[in-house]
This record gives C-alpha cells, sequence and structure tokens, in this order.
C-alpha cells in the first residue's frame, strides 16, 4: 500500500494514464482505475472527483504560480514580455513532468470530451492571467486579450516540446513568442482586411 497521500495520488493518475491509452477514456472505469494502482475505489474519490480531473491535477498550481509570477514581474515589462516571463517562470512544473505530460497530451488529443474539459481549463487560467494583468494596471481589453494570446502561444511552445524533445520547453518557448512579434510585425498581419466594396453577384 502506498505509504502517503502523495504516493496514492501519483499511483491513480500513472494507472489512470496507462488504462485510457490501452483501452480508451471512454471504456475506463474509476474501479478499473483503482484496482491498477492496488488500491480501491473509495481512495480514488478521495483524492478526484472523477476520471477526467486525474489527468488535470497540477492545473490549480500551474494557475496560482502563473498568477504569482505576474505579480512579480519587473516593472517597465509590456504586458506580452510580462507574459513571457511569467510563463518561464513556471515551465519547470512542466519540465519536471514530462514522462507524464506527453502521454496526458496525446490521450486528450484522441478524446472528445477531454479536449472540452481542457478548453475550460484553459479559459480558467486565461481569465486568471488577464485579472493578473489588470492588477498590474493593464486594461481590460489589452488584459484579456494578452492572456488569451500568451496563453495560445505557451501552448503551442509547449506541443512544439513534445514534438521536438531535443530542445528545452524554454527554448520552445522563447521561439514561440518570438514568432508572435515577428508576425505582428509583418505589414497587415494584425490588421482586420479591409470591406469590400463589390457589389455581390446577383443570383
Amino acid at each position: 500500500m502506498p505509504r502517503s497521500g502523495a504516493e496514492a495520488r501519483r499511483r491513480l493518475q500513472q494507472a489512470a494514464l496507462e488504462l485510457y491509452r490501452e483501452r480508451g477514456f471512454d471504456r475506463t472505469t474509476t474501479a478499473e482505475i483503482a484496482a491498477r494502482a492496488g488500491l480501491n475505489e473509495r481512495t480514488f474519490f478521495r483524492h478526484f472527483p472523477d476520471k477526467r480531473e486525474v489527468l488535470f491535477d497540477g492545473e490549480a498550481d500551474l494557475r496560482a504560480s502563473l498568477v504569482q509570477a505576474v505579480a512579480e514581474a519587473p516593472d517597465g515589462l509590456q504586458p506580452l514580455d510580462l507574459l513571457l516571463y511569467a510563463f518561464r517562470k513556471v515551465e519547470h512544473l512542466l519540465e519536471d513532468n514530462r514522462p507524464f505530460a506527453e502521454p496526458r497530451l496525446q490521450v486528450i488529443a484522441a478524446t472528445p470530451a477531454l479536449r472540452e474539459r481542457d478548453l475550460a481549463k484553459a479559459a480558467s487560467i486565461a481569465e486568471a492571467v488577464a485579472e493578473a494583468l489588470r492588477q498590474r494596471g493593464v486594461a481590460d481589453r489589452s488584459a484579456r486579450l494578452a492572456a488569451q494570446i500568451g496563453w495560445a502561444t505557451f501552448h503551442q511552445a509547449a506541443q512544439a516540446w513534445i514534438d521536438d524533445p531535443s530542445q528545452s520547453l524554454d527554448a520552445h518557448l522563447l521561439q514561440a513568442f518570438s514568432d508572435l512579434r515577428a508576425l505582428c510585425r509583418t505589414p497587415l498581419a494584425c490588421q482586420p482586411p479591409a470591406p469590400s466594396t463589390k457589389a455581390p453577384a446577383k443570383t
């Protein structure tokens, strides 16, 4: 039996990930996860409210760490530079957990119910980051936009890191933000298209 709650939690997460990859998320039960981990189903529900949350256990820590990093960032940074600073502060949370992160993303990508939960979690993080930016004096609209763009860029960097482990997550993160800046320096790249003056075709 596990010696601590943390060990039981880790074993449940690993067991769930193995079963989701073997059988698929929909065909796996909480009882089967607990049995694979050498525990009972009651123990599972002491740690997780449902079988989806096994794969999102670190979301609250990531959100809290991001908010703290935004609050502690140096003065004078523009919103996107402030977010890059914050993301670099928390990237160790993913780096330290890479053996779990890679198959986790694969399972989420293959499962509609998990993709829906992932989007909801992402929206929650983006809103928390936007509020942290507002606390730093960034205007509401700019804070919301920067948080959404920043999180999308961070997510792209994380996926690139999974696909190309030869570089660190930090290297992928710096590249992603460099690509974002280059995109917005491209003429008209960040401007909406002009409305068409051509009359609609007659039917």
